[in-house]
Formats: structure tokens, sequence, C-alpha cells
């Protein structure tokens, strides 16, 4: 019978992340991890809740407190598609992401997921996937004009 194998502890984790090239600093018990103008915090996934964070893709020792994207002005920036182009979006600015950009989060993704025990996912693996989707077209459609008119509708029927 094959032994079961253990799950690394966030040290172990954070000690082949730097084996790999990874730079990690500490933010109090969670690790700012980045790499090729990426970057992702993250913490023990004992301690992390739904509403703070993602998981890795399966039980595994870390969880994403932020997941990966790439580095603005010092900040992690969420990657936002609207459609016809995606941008970095972080508390102060939003810029066009560029095709080297995107190149390195997804690089800086798959490493990442490889190092820590996530999964890959098959749509993932395809290229980068956006944080947020927000279409220019859709975006405040739903408060235009007045209610439809609805001719099969007699307003006498209303009533009944």
């Amino acid at each position: 019978m094959a032994a079961k194998a253990k799950t690394p502890t966030l040290g172990q984790i954070a000690e082949a992340l730097k084996a790999r090239g990874f730079a990690i600093t500490t933010e109090g018990s969670a690790l700012r991890v980045t790499k090729y103008g990426c970057g992702a915090v993250l913490v023990a996934s004992q301690e992390i809740g739904d509403e703070l964070g993602t998981s890795t893709g399966r039980e595994t020792a870390v969880a994403y407190k932020e997941s990966p994207g790439a580095v603005v002005a010092g900040e992690l920036a969420r990657l936002l598609d609207r459609g016809y182009q995606k941008f970095l979006k972080t508390s102060k600015y939003e810029v066009p992401a560029t095709a080297a950009q995107l190149q390195g989060i997804h690089r800086f993704s798959e490493e990442l997921a490889l190092v820590t025990g996530g999964v890959s996912l098959y749509n993932e693996s395809l290229g980068t996937t956006s944080d947020v989707y927000q279409y220019d077209r859709v975006k405040g459609r739903e408060a235009t004009g007045p209610k439809a008119v609805r001719p099969w509708e007699l307003e006498t029927d209303a009533g009944h």
C-alpha cells in the first residue's frame, strides 16, 4: 500500500518558491510572492475564509489572499476585461494591459500553481483569464428608458 503524501507547510512552500526564483516578502502571516513583474499574496489555507480569498484549486497548504496579477506602481492589479481590451486596475490606476504583461501573468500563475500543488485547468492553460468582465455595451443597459410595451397585454386585464 502506497504511503499518503504529506501536505507541505507554508514555510516549505516558501522555500520551494525561493528555489524557483520567486521573490518572497512577509506581510504578517501572509507571503507576497513576485516574479516576472507579477505577484500574489498567499496565506496558509486554514487561515482563510471564503470571503477573504480563493483556493488554489484543491486542498493545499496555501490559498490566495490576493490572486495573481501584474504589479502596477507597487500594487497588485486586477485584470479587467472590457470585451475589446484587457486593463490592469488598481485602487488608483487603470491602464491597458500589454501582451508582455498578460504573458507574464499567465506564466507566473502556471509556475505558482505547479510549486504550490494547485490544479492547472484547461481553460486557464489556454491563456490568461480575467478577474472581472465588464463589457461596454452591457454596462448600464438595465437602467435605460421606460418599461417595454407589450401589445398582447390589455390594460383592463392587469387588474384581474
